[in-house]
């Protein structure tokens, strides 16, 4: 079954780190803040590295 993470829109700063790290999963919406788009296989094992590493605790994982 495929990972699948969440911003919180209300918790996100934008600092951009996700998209820097994992930009196959994630990118900047209209508003400037983070979203998360579905996890390509080969990147499941990164996903928790990037939860750990955003400095608001923005990303969560399913």
């Amino acid at each position: 079954m495929a990972k699948k993470v969440n911003v919180n829109k209300d918790v996100c700063i934008g600092c951009g780190l996700c998209t820097g790290l994992l930009p196959s999963v994630f990118e900047f919406d209209d508003d400037g803040k983070a979203k998360a788009n579905e996890v390509p296989a080969e990147d499941e094992g990164s996903i928790a590295d990037v939860v750990a590493q955003c400095p608001v605790g923005a990303i969560e994982e399913e």
